[in-house]
């Protein structure tokens, strides 16, 4: 089938799921590393990794190899059977993890996995309040839904009662500031919890955040925020739920973002990048939490529980990050992009601010300031075309009142020059695009 053809058809028989985005142009024919390759023959450099999952990059040998032998020899079971990679899985995890999140559970993808800890944490504390993030990105489930605020809200009925939105902690845009003009996170948390209190009905059950948000513009929380964000849990019996969907296992240069700030979750959430771009997601928690909900019933059975095939991948997503020591590349390969981001901003007047950790980069951009109200938004969308024409698939989040955000999170399994010549396709994008609007 030919471009054309291929096109037509998508637009006559696939629904639309994007809001009001748009399919890429090109169908994608393969992908191979840092790179996918459309029908007609164009490379594209990767930097989103897939869906911000793909860590291994596309096609990695070590995971070809896994799903090649795992299918054939056990790939799925009723979801009371337990396999040798989901016990090892569960153990390795838990290995990886600071006390006492030793207890897991193996699901699909990230919404699930979020929907499967909020109906632990309500179950276990009996209450029904969630709280998360105004920009918060969760999943397209109920509960997760429900803590999603950066988009999806409009048009379905009413949310579930007792959801809460928390102020977001943005540097850049500060919304309460301290006496040199900074964020004062400090007063907006303590603000924000206020309001929580002030419509509780005495039912708090649990903070659902990410350490980085990604959807929301790659909001990296100040230092300090997550510690206190966990005593304002603990001082109303809530449980801190982290969603590590794109930023665990080695994306921001530690095996988990909440090491950074030295603060241990009471569940944490994996999806994304656990499974290196395959539908593998986990929820660990600790051996009091577990014991207390299986004693009241916790049901969570679904078809895809404990599947082996994603379990073996899972493991050998593990093997590799161990043994190429993909930490250390994440650091070292995250200031190398960081450094060609930041002398971007030094030439480009429209380049507002460049955040986040390790390979998960933020460049947001300010163009009503240079191209007048609203230029931020079509320069995002400009600077996203070029890119696509020059060989680099990039991705960029509009939240209204903000521009644009381009979210950078190339495989950990990048080369120097991959990143180099990344840079130097957005420069140029940059350029032209400023140009033509």
């Amino acid at each position: 089938m030919d471009p054309e053809t291929a096109g037509g058809a998508a637009e006559r028989h696939l629904i639309r799921y994007s809001g009001k985005a748009a399919f890429t142009s090109e169908v994608i024919a393969r992908a191979a590393g840092t790179s996918v390759f459309t029908e007609s023959g164009r490379e594209l450099l990767d930097f989103t990794s897939g869906q911000m999952s793909a860590i291994l990059g596309h096609s990695h040998p070590a995971i070809v190899a896994t799903v090649r032998e795992q299918v054939a020899h056990l790939d799925h079971l009723h979801s009371g059977m337990l396999s040798r990679p989901v016990i090892d899985l569960s153990r390795r995890l838990a290995e990886s993890l600071p006390d006492p999140l030793e207890k897991a559970l193996l699901l699909t993808t990230g919404a699930e996995a979020n929907e499967a800890a909020v109906r632990m944490a309500k179950l276990v504390t009996g209450r029904h309040e969630v709280v998360s993030f105004a920009r918060s990105w969760h999943g397209m489930t109920q509960a997760a839904a429900n803590a999603t605020y950066s988009a999806g809200r409009k048009g379905y009925g009413p949310a579930a009662p007792g959801n809460f939105a928390l102020p977001v902690p943005d540097r850049f845009h500060p919304e309460i500031v301290d006496a040199d003009g900074s964020l004062d996170w400090r007063r907006q948390l303590d603000m924000g919890f206020d309001l929580i209190d002030a419509q509780s009905v005495g039912s708090l059950a649990a903070c659902l955040v990410e350490p980085i948000l990604s959807s929301g513009g790659v909001i990296e929380l100040p230092p300090g925020y997550l510690a206190a964000l966990a005593r304002k849990c603990r001082e109303r019996d809530m449980l801190l739920i982290l969603d590590e969907a794109q930023t665990g296992l080695c994306r921001t240069g530690d095996w988990y973002a909440f090491e950074a700030e030295g603060v241990v979750p009471d569940i944490l959430t994996l999806s994304k990048t656990l499974g290196a771009g395959l539908p593998l997601a986990a929820v660990l928690t600790s051996a009091e939490i577990e014991q207390r909900a299986h004693d009241l019933g916790f049901l969570f059975f679904t078809t895809h529980v404990s599947d082996p095939l994603p379990a073996a991948v899972g493991n050998t997503v593990l093997d590799v990050l161990v043994r190429d020591h993909l930490d250390k590349r994440a650091r070292d390969l995250g200031a190398a992009l960081r450094d060609g981001l930041d002398e971007l901003a030094t030439r480009h007047e429209v380049i507002g601010d460049v955040r986040g950790r390790g390979l998960l980069l933020g460049v947001e951009l300010v163009g009503d300031q240079v191209l007048g109200e609203g230029g931020a938004d079509r320069l995002g969308a400009a600077v996203t075309r070029r890119c696509f024409d020059l060989g680099l698939h990039m991705n960029i989040v509009q939240l209204p009142g903000m521009g644009g955000t381009f979210r950078i999170a190339p495989p950990l399994t990048a080369s120097d020059d991959e990143i180099a010549r990344g840079v130097a396709i957005l420069d140029q994008a940059l350029t032209d695009a400023v140009r033509g609007l």
